[in-house]
This record gives C-alpha cells, sequence and structure tokens, in this order.
C-alpha cells in the first residue's frame, strides 16, 4: 500500500489532470486524495459552516468529473481547484444573502492564523520574534493576508494568486507588495522566510 502511495505521489497534477480528462477515473481519485483536505483546509479559511466547507469541496470534485471532457488541459491544477472552491463558496454567500442580508464574500475575514512551532525554533530571540511576527501578519487586513497565504503558504505564483482571488495579475503584485513592506519595516527577511516555511494551520 505505502509503495502504491509514494507511486501516486511521484505522479504530476498535469499527467493526472490529463488522465482525468480522458476518463480516467484512478487518476480522478489520486487528485482528490491529493487535494481534498488541502481545500478543506482552505475553506475554512473563508467560512465556518461545516456543511459549506464539505459540500463546496465535494461539489467542485464532482463537477470536474462531470464535466472533465470541457477541461482545460492546460490550467494550473492547483490553483485551478483553490479558485474553484472560492467561487463555489461566493456563490453560496450570495445565495443567502437575498434571503438573509449576508455580507459579500470580499467582506469576510481570512480565518488561517498563522504561526510557527516552537519546537522548531531553537533560538529564544528568534522564536520571540517570530512570535510577533505571527501576530503582526494575522492583523493584517484579510485580503492580505490571504493573498500572503496562497503566496508562501501554498506556493502558488503570482498570477496563480490572481486566478484564485479573480484580481489582475497587477493588482495582487501591489497587494502582495503592500503586506511584504508593512511586514518589512519591523522584521528582517530571513524571518519572513522561516515563518512561510513552517507556517502551519490547525
Amino acid at each position: 500500500m505505502k509503495k502504491i502511495q509514494s507511486f501516486n505521489n511521484k505522479i504530476s497534477d498535469s499527467v493526472l489532470w490529463s488522465q482525468l480528462i480522458a476518463g480516467d477515473e484512478e487518476s480522478f481519485s489520486i487528485l482528490f486524495e491529493r487535494y481534498y483536505g488541502v481545500l478543506i483546509n482552505y475553506a475554512k479559511t473563508i467560512v465556518y459552516a461545516d456543511d459549506t466547507i464539505k459540500d463546496s469541496v465535494q461539489d467542485v470534485f464532482v463537477d470536474i468529473w462531470k464535466y472533465s471532457e470541457k477541461l482545460n488541459q492546460t490550467i494550473n491544477v492547483k490553483a485551478y481547484l483553490f479558485s474553484c472552491v472560492r467561487n463555489r463558496i461566493a456563490r453560496i454567500h450570495e445565495r443567502d444573502h437575498i434571503f438573509s442580508n449576508l455580507k459579500d464574500l470580499s467582506s469576510f475575514d481570512f480565518m488561517f492564523d498563522f504561526s510557527v512551532e516552537d519546537k522548531l525554533i531553537a533560538d529564544e530571540t528568534t522564536a520571540q520574534k517570530v512570535k510577533q511576527l505571527n501576530q503582526c501578519i494575522n492583523n493584517l487586513p484579510a485580503r492580505q493576508k490571504e493573498a500572503l497565504y496562497l503566496r508562501y503558504h501554498q506556493g502558488l505564483t503570482v498570477e496563480q494568486v490572481a486566478e484564485v482571488l479573480n484580481m489582475n495579475y497587477q493588482s495582487t503584485k501591489n497587494l502582495l507588495h503592500r503586506a511584504i513592506s508593512r511586514l518589512r519595516n519591523d522584521f528582517p527577511l530571513s524571518l519572513l522566510a522561516l515563518l512561510f516555511k513552517y507556517s502551519v494551520n490547525f
């Protein structure tokens, strides 16, 4: 079983995506297992309701399989999945807004808590600075915080972050620049790199 999982992990997203489009159910299953938990965690940063979280992610995968023949071959799979989940949640809130006057998705807090496990930092002075940095990042505006999460925690390119946030490239670049600039005023880049390397979502 472990050998099979190890082999599956070596198959690239693009290969699995192409095979999925061709109707390969196993490739779909591997992508589902690879990203389901990641997407659940991402959805939790946007909305509190467990039912909405699970339904949104599951519906995205249902539609991917249902309309697999119409999917674009050349997309970045990870960015596409994040974008689909975000858009799905946005549509749910747009629908609920009609009945209950809920805020639109752009006004919701981004609920990911950036943190570094203490055991990963041996130096007490550095650990204290990182804790302060955690707090500063978590106090950023929600949009900046989400952009940082996608860019550095999930490893998306600026172009892919723009796709997920439904923004143009330059606006996304400016958003990230503003966030980093605020942090760089008080902290060295080495600490920022450490934070985004070891950030964990609890």
